[in-house]
């Protein structure tokens, strides 16, 4: 195991109780926002034709966390337990919401990735503290070296519910009972999510910046590989139930773009990691996260555009 990861879990981010207000709202302001695109008639849709959304859910919320845990088992030797956590803790939260562009760039099925943000935003409500609370679990009996972590899903889920739950309802209910504002507010709410959250990162690396430039390599090195491997892993998993190659850029997008913001709102809740749990290079995992997929995303989508045109077979739906 690397020197310099071990003295990461041991940094304090400099996070005042103020910022991480700051994060809460954004949090809840992103999925607010998320929710204002998000029709009743797309829940009626994935009823009828429910297939392409379950292979996207089961990519999400058992291949990616199932990948992730093997990953940081074979990587045990050379990670520390608080880096393995912000894998695991990334891996157990839902797609992020600039899903939905990027697999409009992609020139993937941008029908598909909404429904799949929708339904894996909903369902996070249960997945996400109950993936962690497994795989987490999971992860403290096979490592050795490791002193059993305690996380109570009910604290965890109770924080989804704030964070997830209530912005995602109001935002249904805002769009149902007033189309024609939400037509006007959708775009501009989502241009202001973005750049509120690139704010609050830029901001959160400044008060951080050097730690982060200290361990910088290991950070980006970790992320790389896990944030390629939720890629593929989508990819494969719908290239395994025989979807089309449009639906496989889909599927691959939404489970390689993760709500990583979730994941450190959940992280700095002190009710569900306790500052003495020493998480620094989880912190760290979740931020560059944030970041990273999507500059990754944005990089695949970019590259599939510029591709060959799709035959008609691989664009006629599975």
């Amino acid at each position: 195991m690397h020197e310099d990861l071990l003295l990461l879990d041991n940094i304090r981010l400099n996070f005042s109780q103020a910022s991480l207000h700051i994060m809460n709202i954004t949090i809840g302001f992103i999925m607010f926002g998320v929710a204002l695109e998000i029709k009743w008639d797309q829940f009626r849709d994935v009823l009828r034709n429910p297939r392409k959304v379950i292979v996207g859910l089961l990519a999400q919320y058992l291949v990616l966390p199932a990948v992730t845990f093997l990953a940081v088992w074979l990587l045990g030797g050379y990670i520390t337990p608080a880096v393995a956590f912000g894998m695991i803790l990334v891996a157990s939260c839902p797609g992020g919401n600039v899903s939905n562009f990027i697999s409009s760039v992609a020139k993937a099925n941008v029908a598909l990735s909404v429904s799949l943000t929708a339904a894996a935003t909903v369902l996070a409500l249960i997945f996400t503290p109950l993936n962690f609370a497994f795989w987490g679990k999971l992860y403290s009996t096979t490592s050795p070296l490791l002193r059993p972590i305690v996380i109570d899903p009910v604290d965890m889920f109770r924080t989804v519910i704030i964070l997830l739950g209530i912005p995602v309802a109001a935002g249904i209910l805002f769009s149902q009972k007033l189309p024609r504002i939400t037509e006007k507010i959708k775009k501009p709410i989502k241009t202001l999510s973005l750049l509120i959250f690139a704010a609050f990162v830029i901001m959160a690396f400044r008060n951080n910046y050097g730690y982060f430039i200290m361990y910088a390599k290991w950070i980006i090195i970790i992320v790389l590989i896990h944030n390629g491997m939720a890629l593929l892993s989508g990819y494969f998993t719908a290239s395994a139930f025989g979807l089309n190659q449009i639906d496989r850029r889909t599927i691959s997008i939404e489970t390689g773009i993760q709500n990583s913001g979730l994941g450190l709102v959940l992280l700095f809740n002190p009710k569900i990691f306790p500052p003495e749990l020493n998480m620094g290079g989880m912190a760290f995992i979740a931020a560059w996260w944030g970041i990273w997929h999507i500059l990754s995303g944005l990089g695949l989508a970019t590259f599939w555009s510029w591709g060959r045109p799709l035959r008609k077979t691989e664009v006629v739906s599975s």
